[in-house]
């Protein structure tokens, strides 16, 4: 899938489902620029990635800070002249049941998951529209579905896949497409943290009976990005060993 030489922005990505998603598309001749909260984390990854051969740069930003977002983006293009793509995956979780979660939580939640992919998207969309071209791809999760006790989380993850809708339709007349990805049980260092026997139960709780991998949401992404998916837009596709379609009950 040809995604060479593209610059492409993935947020969170300095550990995680996001260094797999950057790694896949350095792997496959993109300009990767690592984003993270944590600059050395960001850091980090860009190097491991320039020394196994890629172009590939850290830089920090809060992306619920819209200044800190413009000053990235900018950064970007002035090295690089543009931004190609996009790929929305920072996310944090703050479960409980509703009753119980403070307001503060939900705030939290909606502001990094949502509002966050939001300002990342328009800050990098007028570029896309000047140049006829852009990828951006959501990372949402199988939880938009509905999830006990992430009342906060599954709103935050809905509302990416509304907002994946009406960017596709706002900015296709531009080259630009905009998808989704729902993942879901995928491993971790949050899902190992939890006890085995939780990670059990929430594996025979799906009908494909393994865990997910970072890869596999990376390459999701890197056909969404790729040329090969330009008339794909404002789709969700789930990445869950059919957990969307409901519980394995034999």
């Amino acid at each position: 899938m040809n995604v060479k030489d593209q610059v492409i922005l993935v947020t969170g990505s300095g550990s995680g489902i996001g260094e797999g998603i950057a790694t896949k598309l350095a792997e496959s001749g993109a300009k990767v620029v690592i984003n993270d909260i944590d600059l050395t984390k960001a850091e980090t990854v860009a190097h491991r990635l320039r020394e196994n051969g890629y172009e590939a740069i850290g830089l920090q930003a809060d992306i619920t800070d819209t200044e800190q977002v413009n000053q990235m983006v900018d950064t970007i293009i002035n090295r690089f002249q543009r931004i190609d793509g996009l790929v929305n995956n920072t996310g944090v979780v703050r479960d409980n049941l509703i009753l119980k979660m403070p307001e503060e939580d939900f705030d939290f939640v909606l502001n990094v998951n949502l509002k966050g992919a939001w300002i990342c998207s328009k800050a990098v969309l007028k570029q896309m529209k000047e140049h006829n071209y852009g990828r951006i791809v959501n990372i949402s999760s199988r939880a938009w579905l509905g999830q006990v006790g992430q009342s906060n989380y599954s709103a935050s993850k809905g509302g990416l896949v509304s907002l994946t809708r009406a960017l596709a339709l706002e900015f296709a007349k531009f080259n630009v497409t905009v998808n989704c990805i729902a993942p879901g049980l995928i491993d971790t260092p949050l899902i190992r943290s939890l006890k085995p026997e939780i990670q059990e139960s929430l594996i025979k709780a799906q009908p494909t009976p393994i865990i997910g991998k970072p890869h596999d949401i990376a390459n999701t992404v890197l056909f969404f990005i790729s040329e090969e998916a330009r008339y794909i837009t404002g789709q969700v596709l789930h990445v869950d060993g059919g957990k969307s379609l409901g519980a394995r009950n034999i």
